[in-house]
């Protein structure tokens, strides 16, 4: 991965949100930017947030998962791994919060969310899915499951 192209685009797209949530707004404005050359990225777009709607519940649903487990296992309560899941919470919630706040908005509205045109073009965009895409845990147990 280009993580100078990536820190570029960190640094372009304007937010307050974590790296992730900025790399999703920007891929989700270049889809939106581009979906009257090709009918096909509304498809794209709407993909793209059922998918991270769906990692952010499994995240959360592991991370409770987790916690029951390690306190069925070993009797005790940690503050740390409390706190780690209540970030984890945390995280997935205003992930989820953005995530409908895209869904919510309607087609006339998108241009007021837009960003510049020329801060993410095709190759950008194509950077952000790779690096997006490496993130989920299919992608980071690959070695695991050629092993295999």
């Amino acid at each position: 991965m280009d993580q100078g192209s990536i820190a570029r685009i960190l640094r372009q797209v304007s937010g307050g949100e974590d790296e992730i949530q900025q790399l999703q707004k920007a891929l989700l404005d270049y889809l939106d930017e581009n979906t009257e050359t090709d009918a096909s990225l509304v498809f794209s777009r709407k993909f793209y947030i059922a998918q991270w709607f769906r990692d952010t519940t499994m995240e959360t649903e592991k991370a409770i998962k987790s916690q029951k487990d390690e306190d069925s296992s070993e009797g005790t309560h940690h503050a740390k791994d409390v706190e780690t899941t209540g970030q984890i919470m945390h995280r997935a919630e205003s992930r989820k919060t953005f995530l409908r706040s895209i869904i919510k908005t309607a087609p006339s509205q998108f241009s007021t969310l837009k960003m510049n045109s020329d801060t993410v073009d095709y190759e950008d965009a194509c950077l952000i899915v790779r690096y997006l895409a490496s993130m989920r845990s299919f992608a980071q147990s690959f070695d695991i499951y050629l092993t295999q």
